[in-house]
């Protein structure tokens, strides 16, 4: 069987099922690149209780997407051993409960949709029927809403949709790629939030910038998941000016 794509409709169902039983465990997390969104890099250095500068030395290499003109994170794989995951071991992947979101919705991909003029945010999901995977001939079967819940998958996908509100934006008001400054901005309110908040305090960071929280300050002292939203707003203010911005 050729690796394939399926779409599905938000009322369709699809069969899946992984364990260690399987022969093709492990499988999925080498001869990959496996991009990490903000939320990701929150949620495994926190795991790990090391600091986001740390964590992005450690295990991770930076490049500029070639669509968007941003900074993109990838895990740092080793290339002489079929570019593992970092995190892969032979009883399965050791950060499990905080594992990056494309991991959780696999086999699924989600494509997100955002229309200009009403917001609205439309959803598209691929089934990947993938030549090394026995997951998906398994007599398992779920929804796409099953899943979701069953692979904890809302808070990522909150986050990451206005992760890609930013994107789309830049886009639009700033084709190319980014200047030195703002690709550190971005880098550091995406990525890097233990120097994020350690600018906020000690450099007066959001001196220009007005927060719609009147006790944002006091949150995101320890709140990292309060930190990272604060970021992407203020990301919005600093690349954009609020042009085109709703």
């Amino acid at each position: 069987m050729e690796d394939n794509m399926i779409y599905l409709s938000p009322n369709d169902t699809f069969n899946f099922s992984c364990s260690s039983n399987l022969s093709c465990f492990n499988e999925c997390c080498q001869d990959l690149v496996q991009y990490l969104t903000p939320y990701d890099i929150l949620r495994i250095k926190n795991r790990l209780g090391i600091s986001s500068d740390v964590f992005l030395q450690k295990y991770t290499t930076e490049h500029t997407g070639p669509e968007t003109g941003l900074p993109v994170i990838a895990f740092k794989t080793k290339q002489t051993d079929r570019n593992k995951c970092p995190f892969i071991s032979s009883s399965g992947c050791k950060i499990y409960e905080d594992r990056p979101s494309s991991c959780r919705m696999y086999p699924l991909a989600r494509g997100v949709f955002r229309s200009r003029e009403t917001e609205k945010i439309t959803e598209q999901y691929v089934l990947l029927k993938e030549t090394h995977c026995l997951g998906c001939s398994q007599e398992k079967i779920w929804t796409i809403g099953e899943w979701i819940i069953d692979q904890e998958l809302a808070e990522y996908n909150k986050m990451n949709d206005m992760l890609m509100e930013i994107i789309s934006l830049k886009n639009r008001l700033l084709p190319g790629v980014l200047d030195i400054k703002s690709r550190l901005v971005f880098h550091m309110a995406c990525y890097d939030l233990d120097r994020f908040r350690t600018d906020i305090f000690e450099k007066d960071l959001l001196k220009d910038f007005t927060c719609d929280t009147p006790d944002i300050l006091n949150k995101i002292k320890d709140n990292d998941t309060a930190l990272l939203l604060l970021g992407l707003k203020w990301l919005k203010h600093i690349l954009f000016n609020d042009r085109g911005t709703r």
